[in-house]
């Protein structure tokens, strides 16, 4: 049983990375599941810091976008909006290159909260990074 408010679709989602930080650290959504979302992010001058390593913030921006992009598909997004409220991320491994791929899954899908697990992995499989994104679940104001 799928735990989408919606139908998710990858084109849809891979257009609303475009002009934004996804876009530049170019991020691209790879895969939808009933109860997963997965997205994946070179390392390269964009997304390294200055040893030549993926940067952790970099690794932070890919889990908070798997998160609050999964949390969005979650909810009705015509009366709620899913905004973060804390992230933490413990950063297992280096990377000196190629890609890295995150998947989030629901630890908790509440009315008014949600907790997200995001694993990061390199191309050869090894757990990089470990995050944990919860959002608050708001209603949507009407606009002026």
């Amino acid at each position: 049983m799928s735990i989408w408010f919606r139908t998710p679709n990858l084109a849809d989602l891979n257009r609303k990375t475009q002009d934004n930080m996804c876009g530049h650290l170019a991020m691209e959504f790879t895969e939808i599941g009933d109860a997963h979302l997965s997205a994946r992010m070179p390392v390269d001058t964009r997304t390294i810091q200055p040893a030549g390593l993926l940067h952790g913030g970099a690794s932070v921006a890919l889990a908070e976008t798997l998160g609050s992009f999964a949390a969005y598909l979650c909810v009705d997004s015509h009366k709620k909006a899913c905004v973060g409220q804390e992230i933490n991320a413990n950063h297992l491994r280096a990377v000196r290159g190629g890609w890295v791929t995150g998947t989030a899954r629901p630890l908790h899908l509440g009315k008014r909260s949600q907790v997200w697990d995001i694993r990061i992995h390199d191309e050869g499989g090894a757990l990089i990074c470990v995050s944990r994104l919860t959002v608050a679940v708001v209603e949507r104001r009407p606009r002026a």
